[in-house]
């Protein structure tokens, strides 16, 4: 399946947000709209991120992922299409941590 990466500038009350979100790049949730309305999705995953605070409070962070809670988004820009790529890349697998011995 083709996917397709779009640089996007989100607003929330507090933030805004500029990231790489990824669509699919025909069909059903190919648009950004589509896509953000889409019921099951409660979170955006977005990469390659700048979190900057509209009040000025803080300074700007950089991530290279963060995953946005997507009913606390006001605006979505779409700022340019960055292109597509074959298939999303696996993420990778966190190793199973042992837990502490019981006493």
């Amino acid at each position: 399946m083709h996917y397709r990466r779009e640089r996007v500038r989100i607003e929330t009350q507090r933030h805004e947000i500029e990231g790489t979100v990824q669509l699919p790049s025909e069909g059903y949730r190919s648009r950004t709209t589509d896509f953000l309305n889409a019921h099951e999705r409660d979170f955006l995953a977005l990469t390659d991120v700048e979190v900057r605070w509209l009040a000025g409070s803080r300074a700007p962070e950089r991530h290279e992922f963060i995953a946005l809670a997507v009913p606390h988004i006001v605006m979505v820009v779409e700022l340019e299409t960055l292109g597509l790529v074959d298939e999303i890349e696996p993420l990778p697998v966190a190793s199973a941590s042992t837990p502490p011995p019981l006493d």
